[in-house]
């Protein structure tokens, strides 16, 4: 009996102390389908404050907007009324119910409105603060971690990651900015520094591993020559480059560059190949078929090229896109690369947009 009653003391305490650190907030009456809006709340799940901003910043969902008011808010209450710290904020819960279905008329000239049915939601959401439990809570939700990326460990030795994948919750956006900071150094540095003037970069991807003291960074170059030939030493002036703008005192920073055997089979040296050409006033259509001539000698099974803006000067904004070969954008065994690139002209901002087919798993 008293192990029963000492029992029943700690699931009450335990109770209580949850409802201590727990947080939530309720949105009502939103106008949208619960279905859009489910689609968005499952990939927010599980994740930490921070990451869950980022997340719902770069989605191009609708629904993020009052998703993100509402999280917002949630934050907002447990650090003014409990005194809670962002950074220890994890969404437990978030689910949406379906409201009233609102009954409108969808006006029309000359008496032919007809009437319209508006789906409404609410949605809730609930945030934990993990400070006080992180032994318990992090080895009792480790497999909801897991599924949403995140890997906990009370002395993690190694981050490795070619774009930060595994981090520890409380150092994982600083992580995403010193990263950005390190591919922003390098790109600015490589254009500077180019032999030639055609625009062409050849950087395919940059990966960085981190360890406690020591930055690997690897660079994958389609034409690695073009930077380092004349001067063999512009490797190390990188690489105090990087260390004066990051001010790494405690931290070695080791850079190496490797050379991609079929460069523009990848669509980011592809894309700088027609930003170039669009840069010169070449036509649009020509720089397509250029690079999906060159796409061919890379052994591509198939490209689909986009661009959109203000095409060779005209005044009305319009896209264009070309397909060669198959691009199964549908199918989850398909390899496909892609790239986004934003390039200036004189008449406005172009973006271009890459797929690229490459083979079946």
């Amino acid at each position: 009996m008293t192990n029963m009653l000492r029992n029943k003391n700690k699931v009450r305490k335990r109770e209580k102390e949850d409802i201590k650190t727990e947080v939530y907030a309720l949105s009502q009456s939103i106008s949208m389908s619960a279905h859009k809006a489910r689609r968005v709340l499952d990939q927010i799940r599980g994740r930490s404050y921070q990451e869950t901003l980022m997340i719902l910043e770069l989605m191009p969902y609708r629904a993020c907007y009052p998703i993100f008011k509402v999280i917002y808010s949630a934050a907002a209450n447990a650090k003014h009324n409990m005194g809670l710290n962002e950074e220890y904020l994890v969404i437990i819960k978030a689910t949406v119910d379906e409201g009233t279905t609102v009954k409108k008329l969808k006006p029309r000239a000359r008496g032919r409105s007809y009437p319209i049915k508006r789906p409404t939601c609410h949605i809730t959401i609930v945030l934990k603060n993990i400070s006080l439990y992180e032994e318990s809570v992090v080895e009792n939700s480790i497999g909801c971690f897991k599924k949403t990326g995140w890997i906990y460990k009370k002395k993690s030795t190694d981050i490795t990651s070619s774009f930060p994948l595994v981090c520890t919750t409380k150092n994982y956006s600083k992580g995403l900015q010193e990263d950005q900071k390190i591919r922003e150094c390098i790109k600015n540095y490589v254009q500077k520094n180019m032999r030639i003037s055609s625009g062409v970069e050849g950087i395919a991807r940059i990966e960085i591993q981190k360890r406690i003291d020591l930055i690997q960074i690897i660079i994958h170059m389609g034409f690695p020559k073009l930077l380092v030939e004349g001067k063999p030493r512009r490797i190390e002036e990188l690489q105090m480059n990087v260390q004066k703008e990051l001010n790494y005192v405690n931290r070695k920073l080791n850079i190496t560059i490797t050379r991609i055997t079929k460069p523009y089979g990848h669509p980011n040296i592809l894309a700088e190949f027609i930003a170039g050409q669009l840069r010169n006033r070449v036509s649009f259509r020509k720089a397509i078929k250029k690079a999906i001539e060159l796409t061919e000698q890379a052994d591509t099974k198939g490209i689909q090229v986009q661009i959109a803006g203000r095409i060779d000067g005209k005044e009305i904004a319009r896209v264009e896109w070309i397909r060669e070969g198959r691009v199964p954008l549908q199918t989850i065994r398909a390899k496909i690369d892609y790239c986004s690139y934003r390039v200036r002209t004189i008449y406005g901002v172009l973006g271009i947009k890459i797929w690229i087919f490459v083979d079946e798993e």
